[in-house]
C-alpha cells in the first residue's frame, strides 16, 4: 500500500475533538482520521451504488414477483398481519 503525506487543515475545535476521541479509543489521531474518511467514502459510494441500481429497476416486473412470493403458503410464525 502506498502512503502519502497530506497536510490537513482542520479547525482547532475539530482537531481537539479528534484528539479526545482518538485517545478514548486508544488509537493515533492519524488512524482515527483515516477510518473516518474511509467510512464517509464508503457511505457516499453506497448511496451512488443504490441510485445506479434503482435507475435500472423494472418496477412492474418486481411487483409481479412480489405478488407471487409466498402465495398459497401460511405466514411463518410471527409474520402474521395484525388484525
Amino acid at each position: 500500500m502506498r502512503r502519502s503525506n497530506f497536510a490537513w487543515r482542520l479547525q482547532p475545535s475539530l482537531l481537539d475533538e479528534a484528539r479526545k476521541v482518538a485517545e478514548s479509543e486508544g488509537v493515533p489521531v492519524n488512524q482515527l482520521i483515516n477510518v473516518a474518511v474511509a467510512e464517509k467514502l464508503s457511505a457516499l459510494r453506497t448511496e451512488s451504488y443504490f441510485e445506479e441500481r434503482a435507475s435500472r429497476a423494472d418496477i412492474p416486473k418486481a411487483l409481479t414477483i412480489l405478488k407471487k412470493a409466498g402465495k398459497g403458503k401460511a405466514p411463518v410464525k410471527g409474520d402474521e398481519l395484525p388484525e
